[in-house]
């Protein structure tokens, strides 16, 4: 089949990649110069399957409005607009247990699969994109423990290794933690990583295109068109080029390409912010990554750099910087790592739009639209969902059975949307 892939984030690109290994023709377009642009650009690099969670979970909108007008705050809310109001309601709806509970498992099960998929990938190309093993979850009290506990039991259900340890035992993995900083206790993932999310798009792209995907940059694509919803147009009077289908993985732009097909995509921009710096010393920094559970910022060690990620901002634009979430980024870091990075100089600082579902499983697969198949979604987990999402949409358009069951990850959730 002749495919077009619209988008070349770290979604778009795994998902060419898989398609062009099951023998289809296939051409990415993305409006940016170059692959891994925005989300996959300075993301905190966390593949843990464990820890890929719904935002929408019990207690948590409690959480966020108690922190809301806190001076250092997991989320901020900016101006907002009907479809922000909406997409809150839509939210909050989703934070029962139940709810959250049938979602989390799902996320849990993709996310599973795409660690192996990682695996595979990296193993079969011999790719080395700044791995390191392990995941650490700092709970600073007891509030950051009750909000834990809603994961727990449906990851060991699932056969996930996660371990509650005490401070001492959490110091002895991560030696170079603050004793200043007091917590509770920590979770440990040890069999998961943090890694540099577009260092492998960028490798896996150059493997993509060794085996013939064509790769379109500074291609804007038009909305797609009911009457001819497989052709791919790049300026509105373009006569277009013809595909025999379309995989949509273009971010936030997703839900205003599908528009004009009837499909209404409830994504909104949850904004994340990250600042990465050269290492000042090795004995002060992390080994691998460590997330701060109350304001829900991650510590990463790529190499020999720091990231320091989180953040969730809703309503606002990417080209505007909330200097109190940058500072938010500097007070966990100097709480648990002072002077583990060279903060001072050569910052690099990024803030990127993650297009999440309100309920938080991305769109996987069919659209309802002929030919027309999604990959979208995947918030602030796109990294540690990647493999697994590429994989199951290649395999749904080439007519095999996926791996795993996509019950609660496809369009059917939303119920009527044409």
């Amino acid at each position: 089949m002749k495919i077009a892939v619209i988008g070349a984030g770290v979604i778009g690109v795994t998902t060419a990649y898989e398609l062009a290994r099951q023998n289809h023709e296939v051409s990415i377009f993305e409006s940016n110069g170059s692959a891994a642009e925005l989300c996959s650009f300075a993301n905190a690099g966390v593949v843990s399957p464990g820890y890929t969670t719904p935002w929408a979970k019990p207690g948590m909108a409690l959480h966020v409005l108690t922190h809301l007008w806190q001076r250092h705050t997991p989320v901020r809310i900016g101006r907002l607009g009907w479809h922000d109001l909406r997409w809150l309601w839509q939210w909050q709806r989703a934070c029962d247990s139940t709810t959250f509970a049938r979602n989390r498992g799902n996320m849990l099960r993709l996310a599973s699969y795409s660690q192996q998929r990682l695996q595979a990938l990296t193993s079969r190309l011999n790719l080395d994109y700044e791995r390191t093993p392990g995941f650490l979850v700092m709970l600073r009290g007891e509030r950051e423990r009750k909000l834990a506990q809603a994961s727990l039991q449906v990851i060991r259900d699932a056969g996930v290794s996660v371990k509650t340890l005490s401070p001492e035992q959490a110091r002895a993995i991560e030696p170079a933690l603050n004793p200043d900083t007091p917590f509770l206790e920590a979770l440990y993932f040890a069999e998961d990583e943090v890694s540099n999310s577009r260092q492998f798009t960028l490798m896996l792209k150059q493997e993509a295109e060794a085996i013939g995907v064509k790769l379109h940059l500074n291609a804007p694509i038009q909305p797609l068109l009911r009457s001819q919803p497989t052709t791919i147009r790049l300026a509105p009077d373009d006569a277009g080029r013809s595909f025999d289908a379309v995989v949509m993985c273009a971010a936030l732009a997703s839900a205003s390409l599908l528009a004009p097909l009837g499909l209404r995509i409830p994504l909104t921009a949850v904004h994340g912010y990250s600042v990465s710096a050269a290492l000042r010393e090795h004995l002060d920094a992390p080994r691998s990554g460590v997330m701060d559970e109350r304001y829900k910022v991650a510590i990463s060690r790529l190499g020999q750099r720091v990231r320091v990620s989180g953040g969730a901002e809703i309503g606002g634009r990417s080209s505007q910087h909330h200097a109190g979430s940058i500072h938010t980024l500097y007070k966990v870091l100097d709480d648990w790592f002072p002077g583990a990075a060279r903060t001072q100089d050569n910052v690099q600082i990024w803030k990127g739009a993650r297009p999440m579902m309100p309920d938080g499983p991305p769109l996987v697969g069919a659209s309802g639209v002929p030919n027309i198949w999604l990959n979208l979604g995947h918030g602030s987990s796109g990294w540690a969902l990647a493999c697994g999402s590429a994989r199951v949409v290649a395999d749904s358009i080439s007519g095999r059975k996926p791996e795993i069951d996509l019950t609660g990850l496809g369009i059917e959730r939303l119920g009527r949307t044409r």
